[in-house]
């Protein structure tokens, strides 16, 4: 690449822009100056000043969540600002010592990883075979994948629920795992059989050439070229199981609730227990950003990947 290219490269295109219409004999139209004042350090200022906004309801329940309730119901939350000797760790103590809270902590848990563990196993292995694998019905079968992700929950909520009274599954946690699996798998399949579809099959034949079978193949071949698709699908059924509270209201009993329940619960007794609302609010939200932001770069290379392709 020639120094001029390079520079004609990084060049802005609001630059760009204004040196052709000079080199053409007029000056820039009103659509070329906002494309130049869009494409500057304007943009950027704004849409930062965007995110913070979106970003105070969250500061302010963390704040909330490091004051006394004495503290909260005598100002608001950014007077911390001003006095900053109202911080304090005790309604964390509290919460830890509220049994129903962190009892569902780790309710929410056995039920989001598992459920998300099945849908992604479950998803690449079904995604494989529709993408690779020859049998008898295959598209129609995948027809009827794609026809399910159009049914609401709603729909099946009464029927399972009959199901599993019958078979002893209802208000356990392993009858919400099975629940989130089912309807999170439609989604699951057909993303990664789509996924799956763009591998070259010139590779996949020289590995079967190599004595590859299928399980080989779709652990040493398949699995590695998805992770990008595979780790997206993680982060979109965590954040929706973790998240969930309809299912959760319907499924479960006191000794298996997760969190979404427990705090729902807890706020009817808005006015006794505000020093522990604060701190599971901030909890239960701030676990699947963690999540979200450790997979961060898988999730961007799996959006990307697909947009190219």
């Amino acid at each position: 690449m020639t120094t001029a290219h390079a520079e004609s490269v990084t060049e802005p295109a609001g630059a760009r822009a204004g040196a052709r219409a000079a080199a053409a004999g007029r000056g820039p139209s009103l659509g070329e100056r906002l494309t130049g004042l869009l494409s500057g350090g304007l943009v950027r200022v704004f849409l930062i000043l965007v995110g913070l906004f979106w970003l105070v309801p969250t500061i302010g329940l963390l704040l909330s969540s490091l004051r006394t309730p004495e503290d909260m119901s005598a100002s608001d939350w950014w007077k911390v600002f001003s006095e900053p000797s109202q911080l304090t760790f005790g309604s964390y103590t509290k919460l830890l010592e509220n049994s129903d809270i962190t009892s569902s902590l780790v309710n929410t848990l056995l039920i989001t990883v598992p459920a998300t563990l099945l849908v992604v196993v479950i998803g690449s292995l079904a995604g494989y075979a529709f993408a690779w694998m020859e049998f008898p019905g295959r598209d129609w079968w995948f027809l009827g994948v794609v026809g399910l992700l159009v049914v609401p929950v709603q729909v099946a909520l009464i029927p399972i629920a009959e199901l599993f009274g019958r078979i002893g599954l209802f208000g356990t946690i392993f009858g919400v795992v099975l629940f989130h699996t089912g309807f999170g798998l439609p989604f699951a399949v057909f993303l990664l059989r789509n996924f799956f579809a763009e591998i070259p099959r010139e590779l996949l034949e020289a590995a079967r050439l190599d004595g590859a079978g299928e399980l080989r193949l779709f652990t040493r071949v398949v699995m590695p070229l998805g992770g990008p698709a595979i780790a997206s699908l993680g982060i979109f059924q965590f954040l929706w199981v973790w998240n969930d509270m309809l299912v959760a209201l319907v499924f479960t009993k006191s000794s298996t609730q997760p969190i979404t329940v427990a705090l729902q619960t807890q706020v009817r007794q808005f006015g006794n227990n505000i020093d522990v609302l604060a701190p599971g609010a901030f909890i239960s939200m701030v676990i699947p950003l963690a999540v979200f932001f450790a997979f961060q770069r898988q999730f961007v290379s799996g959006v990307m990947a697909g947009a190219v392709k």
